[in-house]
């Protein structure tokens, strides 16, 4: 074999090998980048934990309303200049799901209503904010720390149901609010 042809093939697996070296460097640099993106919670984990703790909160501060009162014609006015928005307050109590009042909480650092309900011994939070985009979305569901959460917007508005009450009463609890109009609401952004 002449030198010439020597070098060339050894030119060749030099390539070779840079090629497989630099393929393995793109994939470890993918498995990294993933493996790091799932650590870092998704927005919506940020706030389904949020929902949890301010339920849990309200549950352990002795907070549980601002405003206790099952006539949602008490509840509703109540957060007329609290909030800049009007959220629905609906009366579900024939239906299993007796109001028990209303009351100022926070998410990612904004005010947001949050109306109570009860379930046999069970509490729901309803949290309630103006929604971002105005597309309606059909209830989703999840379990976070051993508590069912159900998410939806509607009319503008956002919603998120919390409970120990088991998911299918809590879905059931969704529905009845979808049903009976959890929305419009009044808005008065500024």
């Amino acid at each position: 074999m002449r030198d010439s042809d020597r070098s060339e093939g050894s030119r060749g697996l030099a390539v070779r090998n840079y090629s497989w070296i630099g393929a393995a460097a793109v994939l470890l640099i993918a498995i990294v980048v993933g493996g790091v993106r799932s650590l870092v919670p998704r927005p919506n984990d940020l706030t389904a934990r949020e929902i949890v703790n301010d339920h849990l909160r309200s549950l352990t501060a002795n907070h549980l309303t601002d405003v206790l009162s099952s006539n949602q014609h008490t509840v509703k006015p109540w957060f007329d200049g609290r909030l800049n928005f009007t959220p629905p307050v609906i009366d579900l109590t024939s239906q299993g799901f007796p109001l028990l009042g209303g009351r100022l909480d926070y998410l990612n650092e904004r005010p947001i209503a949050a109306v109570v309900y009860r379930r046999r011994e069970h509490v729901i939070n309803l949290f309630i904010a103006p929604a971002e985009t105005a597309t309606d979305s059909q209830p989703s569901s999840q379990v976070r720390d051993g508590y069912n959460i159900v998410h939806w917007t509607k009319a503008g508005m956002c919603y998120w149901a919390v409970s120990s009450v088991s998911g299918a009463e809590l879905g059931q609890f969704a529905q009845l609010l979808i049903d009976q109009g959890s929305g419009p609401s009044t808005p008065t952004r500024g």
